[in-house]
């Protein structure tokens, strides 16, 4: 048994490093194609090329410093807290709504103004939600009716913020999570497909509820119907593939990020990797998400404790599938949102909130054998359970 555990160990040791790499290689890939993309824009408007490229420089070194910290929690007493948590992160989104503390970019209330940055509460809320969701599903069958109500509005709220600021792309980034936890969770089967039919349908009401929404669609569909409006974005970004060819222009050789390319090194920022990368770029950057969702999986499904089994899961979910998202819209299979490349793209809150979401992942790694008995254990031991009777009512 003891031979077992430490081959068990050392396999998951042998994950974890693989991540490790993987991730570093993610943000310095990130870094070169920021610099990349940027540095003609921020000389311009910035009056230095290395603008963007320091800023993000230093909002990884604190992303780097916040997962130090949160790797050396104990997962036990985040679960603990997960509603607190949530609860004052759900503070810091409500004040963006805040006139004088609320900053209004792009139509649309996101950012907390803090002086030397603007904070985007939404990055993290993916996260806190997560806790909250799985704290909330795992001992839904233990609540009262009226505790089963009062901590799923502490959950539904950071929604309800995220369709008033509009931000409709975390929005449904987050409706994904709450309902993947509700998936591989203890949470009923009968109370799961009833929750899912009605976010469909509510999902869908929503996408047709606002104009901007109904516009974008219409654009995906045919952004030629209106090239220099609602569909030059993605007309440009189909420029920069068209250009990128095979082997592409050659790094810094992207013509599209000379202003003609909006979010150029944020959200179209996998654009400028298909022009000066070509076909190889996109597939490589593609391999390097597919490798970190494979090998996430391979660690959740290799650990102990049922809720850092889900919670590693989650994260990885998360991340795999906003990332993806992103591709398919820059390609144009998918209606434009507001969502980043995660590690990729520019972004101190989007950077800092991805690598807490790591130090989470490492602080399930090292949960050990008692503390994972500690932590609410019910039914299937790991995600790859949970498939297996996902189905079960």
């Amino acid at each position: 048994m003891e031979y077992m555990n430490n081959e068990a160990n050392s396999r998951l040791e042998k994950l974890t490093n693989y991540f490790v790499i993987n991730i570093f290689f993610l943000c310095l890939f990130g870094i070169i194609m920021i610099f990349s993309a940027s540095y003609m824009y921020a000389k311009e408007n910035m009056g230095t090329s290395h603008f963007f490229l320091s800023k993000q420089l230093i909002y990884i070194t604190l992303g780097l410093g916040v997962a130090f910290v949160i790797s050396k929690l104990k997962i036990l007493y985040l679960y603990k807290q997960a509603y607190r948590i949530n609860a004052a992160f759900g503070i810091l989104l409500t004040m963006t709504l805040v006139p004088g503390l609320g900053v209004m970019m792009k139509g649309s209330r996101r950012w907390l103004n803090l002086g030397f940055m603007n904070l985007q509460p939404g990055e993290f809320l993916k996260y806190t939600l997560m806790l909250a969701a799985i704290r909330y599903f795992e001992n839904f069958n233990s609540y009262t009716p009226k505790q089963r109500l009062l901590y799923l509005s502490g959950i539904v709220y950071p929604l309800a913020i995220f369709m008033v600021q509009p931000d409709f792309g975390t929005f449904f980034i987050c409706a994904m999570i709450i309902g993947f936890i509700a998936f591989l969770s203890s949470f009923p089967r009968k109370y799961f497909y009833s929750f899912l039919i009605a976010g469909a349908f509510g999902a869908f009401g929503l996408l047709f509820a606002a104009p901007y929404r109904v516009k974008r669609i219409l654009a995906f569909l045919d952004p030629w119907k209106d090239p220099r409006g609602s569909g030059f974005q993605i007309i440009q970004s189909f420029l920069a593939f068209a250009n990128g060819s095979f082997f592409g222009q050659g790094l810094g050789n992207s013509n599209e990020k000379l202003f003609y390319l909006p979010e150029a090194y944020n959200d179209f920022i996998f654009s400028v990797v298909g022009e000066e990368l070509g076909f190889i770029g996109v597939l490589a950057t593609a391999l390097m998400f597919v490798a970190f969702i494979f090998i996430g999986f391979k660690i959740a499904i290799s650990l102990k404790s049922r809720v850092g089994s889900i919670m590693v899961s989650t994260i990885v979910f998360a991340i795999g599938f906003q990332a993806f998202l992103n591709m398919g819209v820059v390609l144009g299979v998918l209606p434009t949102k507001g969502l980043n490349l995660p590690f990729i793209s520019y972004g101190g809150s989007s950077i800092v909130a991805n690598l807490a979401a790591i130090g989470l992942i490492f602080a399930c790694v090292k949960i050990l054998p008692g503390d994972a008995k500690t932590v609410r254990e019910r039914g299937r031991q790991s995600p790859v359970g949970a498939f297996k009777s996902a189905f079960n009512a």
